[in-house]
Order: structure tokens, then sequence, then C-alpha cells
């Protein structure tokens, strides 16, 4: 059976720096599209300003769905990357 995405919250353009960073209303589950005309990275951290950052690098026009603790706050490097709350179904 194929995977099928539940759409819980509004997409938002993530913010840019690790003070702007968003838990996208506490989610766990996350779908991101890069709409950047190059590889964008994105950052995750357990609070804002928090030491413990990781990133990965998403390529143009690709969409990756990222799971993490609600409370985890995400950016990137450009606000054309859109963060999207849901859950999968199915």
């Amino acid at each position: 059976m194929a995977q099928r995405t539940l759409l819980i919250g509004d997409e938002i353009a993530l913010a840019t720096t690790s003070a702007g960073g968003t838990s996208v209303t506490n989610a766990t589950v996350v779908r991101l599209y890069n709409g950047v005309g190059s590889t964008a990275v994105v950052s995750m951290a357990s609070t804002v300003g928090a030491a413990d950052t990781v990133s990965f690098s998403m390529p143009t026009a690709s969409v990756e769905f990222l799971e993490k603790p609600a409370s985890y706050v995400i950016w990137a490097d450009s606000t054309a990357v859109r963060a999207t709350k849901v859950g999968f179904t199915g």
C-alpha cells in the first residue's frame, strides 16, 4: 500500500537564522520543499540558540520528510525552503 501524507498545518517559509527557528507548530513530521535555485541547507536544534545544531543539504526542487521531537526547531539558509506539519496515513 502506498504511503499518503496527511496535511496538518499551513505551509510556512523557514527563517534564515537559528534565532528565527520554528518547531512548525510542534510538528513531529515536517514536509520540506526546497524552492531555491540551488542546494539549500536545513538545520535543526533542540531549542533556539542551542549548541546541538545538526544540518543537511537539500537539492533544488526536492522534497524531504523530517522526523523530529515536537519541541525541536528548524531553519534554512533561504526563505524559499517551505515547511508543512504533516503526518502519515495508510
